[in-house]
């Protein structure tokens, strides 16, 4: 059974930083193209960053680029998200999700696995 784990979400100050976990079981992880995405209240669900399981094809929405890095630890079977400079807009439930697609990785449509959630919230 696929699972996605997230972990590290929390509450931190504006200016602060959090970094995010996500550890999946997936067959054949190598295959998969990882995406963070994120849903404040009301709004749709949007996306964060992503990364291929090799390590390439890393992108990153407008809002967070140069403040949030994605990256991946293949030894620990690992995606991180580290979020730096941290603004009261960037509250959300953080959600991790996993994809065998090789293209429209800034939509959640083609993500066939999705973690949780863990909640982030930023104080001003």
């Amino acid at each position: 059974q696929v699972q996605l784990v997230e972990s590290g979400g929390g509450l931190v100050q504006a200016g602060g930083s959090l970094r995010l976990s996500c550890a999946p079981s997936l067959p054949y992880f190598s295959y998969y193209a990882m995406g963070w995405f994120r849903q404040a209240p009301r709004k749709e669900r949007e996306f964060v960053a992503h990364i291929r399981w090799s390590g390439g094809d890393i992108n990153y929405a407008d809002s967070v680029k140069g403040r949030f890095t994605i990256s991946r630890d293949t030894a620990k079977n690992t995606v991180y998200l580290q979020m730096n400079s941290l603004k009261p807009e960037d509250t959300a439930v953080y959600y991790c999700a996993a994809t065998m697609t090789s293209s429209g990785l800034a939509s959640p449509t083609p993500y066939e696995y999705w973690g949780q959630g863990t909640q982030v919230t930023v104080s001003s």
